[in-house]
């Protein structure tokens, strides 16, 4: 991996943990907790693609494996990062450009239902069965929910910053503006910025046609 690769990272992954343990952890909200390491992860993934999505799925969920109040062994959340950030970035685009939201949105919920299911999992082969206790179910219902909720406001963020880390030509041409464009966009497959320039060019024509008007030349 790249130095500014590895550096914005880990300055991303150890940002992610320290809100997701100061704050997040602390709203007490029913099920599970919001995940912000796990969508920094998938955001990276999406963009480095599998390989470095898994060393960073690694390192992120050993960290949070390590990070107080863990109760659980080390290894197990690193274990479940590292096969989350390879099948998320499986799904990265070949052009680099995402041009709807549909995409990162089925990403992020995929993420957040098999992350619960992996730990959970990793949990019973090792004799911890507090996912029983708490509720299946709804774990998987509400870390679907509440990371759903979060991804549109951390991943474009998260893409648009690895990219000008890589140097990307998308991100010195508003690769970074597609990216927030494709989740606002809300699945239409049109990008903001293809939007207003459209729409200048029929306000030109528009008043091009008004003044063609007034001067008495019909126009087509």
């Amino acid at each position: 991996m790249k130095f500014n690769r590895i550096l914005l990272s880990v300055t991303l992954v150890v940002v992610a943990l320290v809100v997701q343990v100061s704050v997040l952890a602390r709203l007490q909200l029913p099920g599970a907790v919001p995940d912000l390491v796990l969508l920094t992860v998938v955001g990276l993934a999406l963009v480095y693609g599998p390989v470095s999505g898994s060393l960073i799925g690694f390192g992120a969920g050993l960290l949070a494996d390590l990070a107080p109040p863990a109760d659980h062994a080390a290894g197990r959340y690193a274990l479940v990062l590292c096969v989350i950030g390879y099948l998320a970035g499986l799904a990265r685009p070949d052009n680099g450009r995402l041009k709807s939201a549909t995409g990162p949105m089925a990403v992020v919920v995929a993420a957040a239902i098999g992350s619960t299911l992996l730990y959970a999992g990793v949990g019973a082969l090792v004799g911890d069965t507090a996912a029983r206790h708490v509720g299946l179910g709804s774990l998987l219902f509400t870390a679907a929910v509440y990371d759903l909720l979060l991804a549109p406001f951390t991943v474009p963020l998260i893409m648009a910053l690895a990219r000008r880390a890589e140097n990307d030509p998308l991100a010195e041409s508003g690769g970074g503006a597609d990216v927030a464009s494709g989740w606002l966009s809300s699945g239409t497959g049109l990008r903001i910025g293809s939007q207003r320039s459209g729409l200048r060019v029929k306000a030109a024509r528009s008043r091009a046609s008004r003044a063609g008007r007034i001067k008495g030349v019909k126009r087509l």
